[in-house]
């Protein structure tokens, strides 16, 4: 598959296929990095945490917090 460089304001750019941003795992509004190495253009989505809000959305909403959880026992000045 190609694509062309064409003029865009001031800069340059160019239409990544929908198709391709599909299998990348890639939206419209996505942030990627890019790095050029011996006259290769890399594209990277970064790493990101993900946000308290959206960890308990993948589990319907509910976050399991019962109240306090055992680590064992406590270990030189751990102790109160």
């Amino acid at each position: 598959m190609q694509t062309e460089v064409k003029i865009w304001g001031n800069s340059q750019g160019i239409r990544i296929p929908k198709e391709v941003l599909k299998e990348a795992s890639l939206s419209v509004g996505d942030v990627l990095e890019f790095k050029v190495s011996k006259g290769v253009i890399v594209l990277e989505k970064p790493f990101r945490h993900k946000s308290l809000e959206e960890r308990a959305a993948e589990y319907g909403g509910k976050l399991n917090l019962d109240g306090e959880f055992d680590w064992g026992e406590d270990k030189g000045r751990e102790v109160w």
